[in-house]
C-alpha cells in the first residue's frame, strides 16, 4: 500500500520517509491539497495532509469517490476539515493532538523580542554598514505585564518563560491551568487582560467562539504600546481591524506567524508573482509588524513528534485500534 502525503516540506521529507521505513511506502508531494489536486489521490486508500490542505466538502468528496478511506493530518488543529462531511463519507480522520509546545513558545517569544528590540530594523541597516541607534530603542520585559489568551500545554510554557523574564502574569482561558498559578498567573476577564497587559500573546483554538476572539473592540482597548503577538491561528485577529490601528500610529510591535487568509500562499514562494491580497501586502509593510509563514511548530522536536504521530495514526487505522487522535472514526 502506497500513502500519499501532500504539502510535504523539504525538510521534512526525509522525516517522513524514514519514519515509514520498513512499515509502509510514502510518496511524498509538494503541492498542498485542493480542488484541483485531490485528484491526485484516487486509488490511495490512506492519504496525510498538511496544516494548510483544503479538507472542505468538495474535496472531502473527490477523495471519497477515488477511493481513498483515511486521513493523517499532520497538524493539531483541525479547523481546516469539515468533519460533518468526512463522517458522512465514512472518511476516518486523525490529527497530532500532541508535539512539542516549547516549538511554538519559544517562537513566540522570539517573535516578541523581535519587534520590541526591532532585530529586522537593524540586521538590515547592519548589512549597509548603518550601525546608528536611532529608532531601535526598546524597553525591558522585567517587571512588565503579560497576557496570555490561552494557557493549554503552549500557553502554559510561554508562562513559564515571561516568568523567568520576572514579569507580572495574567490569564484567560475556559479552564484554570494549577501550574500557571503556582506560577503566580492571575486569571481575568480577557477585556481587562487587553488593558493591562504590555504584551498579549495567543494560544487559544481556533474555533467559532474564538474567531477574532481579537477584534476591533479588543484593539481599540490595548494599549498604545502593547505588543501583540499572535503564533496560534490568524482567524484569532480581526486582520483588517489591526491594518486599521496600525496605520493609526498604535502597538510597540506586532509579530505574525499565522494570517487569516494564509491558505494558498503561506508555505508557497510568491516572490516572483507577487500576490493580490492587499490587507497582507499592506500589514508588511509596517516596520514595527514582523510576519512569518507558519513556522513556529517547525523544530526538529517538534516535526519529528508530528511524523510519528502520523505514522502511528495510520498504523492504528490499519490495526483497527482508536486513539485520542482520532477525530472521525470510520463507521
Amino acid at each position: 500500500m502506497e500513502i500519499l502525503a501532500f504539502g510535504v516540506q523539504s525538510d521534512e521529507k526525509p522525516l517522513i520517509e524514514k519514519a515509514f521505513e520498513g512499515l509502509h511506502e510514502v510518496r511524498c508531494l509538494d503541492v498542498f491539497l485542493n480542488r484541483d489536486t485531490a485528484p491526485i489521490a484516487a486509488g490511495h486508500e490512506i492519504i496525510s495532509t498538511s496544516v494548510n490542505a483544503d479538507l472542505s466538502a468538495q474535496v472531502l468528496q473527490t477523495l471519497a469517490a477515488g477511493g481513498t478511506q483515511m486521513i493523517a493530518q499532520r497538524s493539531t488543529g483541525f479547523n481546516n476539515i469539515d468533519l460533518e462531511v468526512a463522517e458522512r463519507l465514512a472518511l476516518r480522520v486523525a490529527r497530532v493532538s500532541y508535539y512539542s509546545p516549547y516549538s511554538v513558545a519559544e517562537f513566540a517569544w522570539t517573535l516578541a523580542m523581535a519587534v520590541n528590540r526591532r532585530i529586522i530594523r537593524a540586521a538590515s541597516r547592519t548589512r549597509d554598514f548603518d550601525f546608528r541607534l536611532d529608532g531601535l530603542l526598546g524597553r525591558d520585559m522585567r517587571g512588565r505585564t503579560v497576557g496570555v489568551l490561552g494557557t493549554g500545554k503552549i500557553g502554559e510554557a510561554f508562562t513559564r518563560i515571561a516568568h523567568g523574564f520576572g514579569m507580572k502574569l495574567l490569564g484567560w482561558d475556559v479552564v484554570e491551568n494549577p501550574a500557571c498559578v503556582e506560577l503566580g498567573m492571575e486569571y481575568v476577564a480577557k477585556e481587562r487582560l487587553f488593558t493591562e497587559a504590555d504584551l498579549i500573546s495567543l494560544h487559544v483554538p481556533l474555533l467559532p467562539s474564538t474567531q477574532h476572539i481579537i477584534d476591533e473592540a479588543a484593539l481599540k482597548a490595548m494599549k498604545d504600546d502593547v505588543i501583540l503577538v499572535n503564533s496560534s491561528r490568524g482567524g484569532l485577529i480581526d486582520t483588517a481591524a489591526l491594518v486599521t490601528e496600525l496605520r493609526a500610529g498604535r502597538f510597540l510591535g506586532v509579530g505574525l506567524d499565522v494570517y487569516e487568509a494564509e491558505a494558498g500562499l503561506f508555505f508557497l514562494d510568491k516572490s516572483l508573482e507577487g500576490i493580490d491580497d492587499d490587507t497582507l501586502a499592506r500589514l508588511v509593510t509596517f516596520p514595527n509588524v514582523v510576519v512569518t509563514s507558519h513556522q513556529a511548530y517547525y523544530t526538529e522536536d517538534a516535526v519529528g513528534q508530528i511524523v510519528d504521530a502520523t505514522v502511528k495514526n495510520v498504523t492504528d487505522y490499519l490495526a483497527r485500534r482508536t486513539s485520542e487522535n482520532v477525530l472521525v472514526p470510520r463507521t
